[in-house]
């Protein structure tokens, strides 16, 4: 009774869609679930469903994922279900716990090799036995071909043939890459070291070759779970199928739309053609997005509707659960360093409003396009961090202050509160809790520090629970000793803490992540979609990409292209992926036909006095300016002008908008006009209102009163 009743705690507050996913029965199901429509919660209250009505043992789940941050998610969710023991790790983990395990047994008694952390190094050396001289940036380039190559299963003797089928763009003549290829397994051959394709692999081999293993893996996990399953290559699906030996309790979770990752293997292939290869499966479709504002959404739909390919095929409509928000600000810049300049004005303006920087988002094709960004926020004086630049363990200063940290506990007293003692630890790197410093490295080195103080008092807001006998515990407050434990478990994990300052990230690596407000930056054909794609589906993949981007805003996004790179430089186009802009301007028609006035429209670009911006909505022009930008409203001026359209639209007996619109008041009050030609430049004042109200208007603004301009018996009948 007791555990039927925490099930269906499970149940309580899901959605049709999620009940439906959690629910079903056992077997293969695929559950295609749209960004922010709750996959989390789904798959592990499916996971915590099935054990608390015993269906399964939660010693028997292996649930799958490709980051150490969402297998740490998932392993919370399901504690918090009450449900614990079941093994979430990464592809790679889940991997090297299993080859260490076995290894006695496979290797016959000799050491399991080393683990390379990366494969630049040996790369490196791999090149130059080839005759190549790889600087840092060419050895990354080949290690990617290389993992590429390993991921999809092709050896070197492959590698020209699969590289030239997969319209690899290959950073040296694909003969040249397949000898460095070549050389590299070499090299680690005769070092005694793998790297993790090798593990892999290892870990498939150890499976597939003996019996006993493979009894033994299997008995262990009886239910699969792969998160992000549009994203697996054709080694890990090797491993998944050996892991399952021909079972089919698997549950899979994606989402096409997001397949963003075939330059390293990534396939959705084994998404799409799920339920041909699992006759019967459970297919359910997660489409109530709670992340981000209908408008958000509302776009996302927009640029993922015209997708075309295998991936459009399970491609999902969403619909917004949040309440409304504010409509994405699309914008255009004479050139890039206008763009930068404007995006850091609006992250100070946000942060200055209360946003906090660690909610805002900066996101671009390339990681070069950064530089101007890092730029730009450090002359605003904007914290900023850059997403996937340094492991944030591997950082020096990072580095050194945990050898600071595990030095200090010799010197700082035990009973010292926990905040306390980081703080004390960390002046021994020169770090202060003061004012930091404006802006660049320093100020990046300082919130990084200061990251480590703010999750000192997290961890130490959680005492530890020492049982004491029996039914009996005491709450032990947690010491430095424990604290650096915990940072050692972390850089283990990469579980890092969260840094205060605007993030900077490509979109690849922002997916998974989500904030408040987002910038999408450089959307100019070229860059996304970029001109390496040339296929149609590399072009597809793009399109993909700015879908993750735009879904990973909260409520507030803003869109923007350059029509130049540089100032003065050759004029370029917006992406293709943008929905159609409206390019018609919208001020109030002056006399002439529709031809007449759509070429004065057209010729006619208005730009935000105070951003830049080039203005495409009809209020934005009669402003002036970017609805999101700051006002500067004479309120004085906009009463004495509200005053005086009473009175004449009474005079008149016509509604106060025939006279003027409150868009036209706003923009005469922010910009206050001191001659005709200043008057006639805000769209809405054409040659017949400049006629009939020019003058009084003039009059108004330089400061005379309403009874002035039109004394009120003027008006009596």
């Amino acid at each position: 009774m007791v555990v039927h009743s925490a099930a269906e705690r499970v149940l309580a507050g899901l959605d049709p869609e999620q009940r439906s996913a959690v629910t079903a029965p056992a077997g293969p199901v695929c559950i295609l679930a749209g960004a922010g429509t709750g996959k989390t919660r789904a798959v592990t209250s499916r996971i915590a469903h099935r054990a608390l009505t015993g269906d399964i043992s939660a010693r028997h789940v292996l649930a799958v994922t490709f980051t150490a941050r969402a297998a740490a998610e998932m392993r919370a969710r399901l504690s918090a279900l009450g449900v614990g023991g079941v093994q979430a790790r990464t592809f790679h983990a889940a991997a090297l716990r299993q080859v260490r395990y076995f290894a006695p047994r496979l290797l016959e008694g000799r050491a399991m090799p080393e683990l390379l952390d990366s494969k630049v190094r040996v790369v490196t050396l791999a090149a130059a036995k080839v005759g190549l001289r790889a600087d840092r940036a060419a050895a990354r380039d080949l290690a990617g071909e290389i993992e590429w190559a390993k991921s999809s299963l092709v050896e070197p003797g492959e590698y020209v043939v699969a590289a030239a089928k997969a319209l690899r763009e290959t950073p040296y003549e694909p003969a040249k890459v397949a000898e460095v290829f070549d050389a590299y397994e070499r090299l680690k051959r005769g070092n005694g070291v793998i790297d993790f394709e090798d593990m892999l692999r290892a870990a498939v081999w150890g499976i597939e070759e003996h019996a006993d293993v493979a009894e033994q893996v299997r008995g262990q996990y009886r239910h699969l779970v792969v998160d992000e399953y549009q994203d697996v290559n054709p080694l890990q699906q090797r491993l998944l199928d050996a892991w399952l030996g021909g079972r089919d309790d698997l549950t899979v979770v994606g989402d096409a739309s997001q397949t963003i990752y075939s330059f390293t293997g990534a396939t959705s292939s084994y998404l799409v053609d799920f339920p041909r290869r699992y006759r019967g499966a459970t297919v359910v479709r997660l489409v109530r997005d709670y992340r981000s504002t209908p408008q958000v959404v509302g776009l996302a739909n927009a640029v993922i509707s015209q997708a075309r390919g295998a991936e459009a095929r399970l491609r999902l409509e969403l619909h917004g659960q949040r309440p409304p928000g504010p409509e994405p600000d699309l914008r255009i810049f004479t050139d890039e360093p206008a763009e930068a300049n404007a995006v850091a004005a609006r992250c100070r303006a946000l942060i200055d409003g209360g946003t906090p920087a660690r909610e805002i988002a900066v996101l671009f094709r390339t990681n070069a396009q950064s530089e101007a960004y890092e730029k730009a926020l450090t002359e605003a004086a904007v914290p900023y961090v850059v997403q996937g630049a340094e492991r944030f363990f591997e950082r020096p200063e990072v580095r050194q202050a945990m050898i600071a940290l595990r030095a200090a506990t010799r010197s700082i007293p035990g009973e010292t509160p926990l905040p306390a003692a980081v703080v004390e630890g960390l002046a021994a790197v020169g770090w202060a809790p003061d004012a930091p410093p404006a802006g660049g490295a320093a100020r990046e080195r300082w919130e990084a520090l200061a990251a480590l103080v703010q999750l000192a008092e997290e961890y130490a807001a959680t005492p530890e629970v020492v049982p004491i006998g029996e039914a009996v515990a005491i709450e032990r407050p947690v010491t430095l000793g424990d604290f650096n434990e915990e940072l050692a478990r972390r850089a283990a994990q990469q579980h890092v803490p969260t840094v205060e300052g605007v993030t900077l990230a490509s979109l690849h690596s922002a997916k998974g992540l989500e904030w408040d407000a987002v910038f999408l930056v450089g959307l100019a054909e070229g860059t996304l979609p970029t001109t390496y794609a040339k296929t149609p589906e590399q072009v597809e993949e793009e399109r993909r990409l700015l879908y993750v981007g735009i879904t990973r805003a909260r409520e507030w996004l803003w869109l923007s292209y350059a029509a130049a790179r540089s100032p003065g430089g050759r004029a370029r186009r917006p992406s293709r992926f943008l929905p159609q802009l409206d390019r018609s301007g919208g001020g109030e028609r002056a006399g002439g036909g529709t031809a007449r006035r759509t070429e004065r429209r057209r010729a006619q670009v208005v730009s935000c006095r105070i951003c830049g911006a080039t203005l495409l909505a009809g209020a934005d022009r009669k402003l002036g300016r970017c609805p999101t930008c700051p006002s500067d409203l004479d309120e004085e001026l906009y009463e004495r002008l509200r005053e005086w359209r009473q009175r004449v639209a009474g005079a008149q007996k016509v509604p106060a908008y025939v006279v003027f619109t409150d868009a036209t008041l706003t923009a005469l009050a922010e910009r206050k006009p001191g001659r005709t030609e200043e008057l006639i430049a805000i769209a809405g004042i054409g040659p017949r209102k400049l006629g009939l109200y020019g003058d009084t208007v003039l009059a108004l603004v330089a400061g005379a009163g309403v009874d002035e301009v039109c004394p009120q018996k003027s008006f009596e009948i």
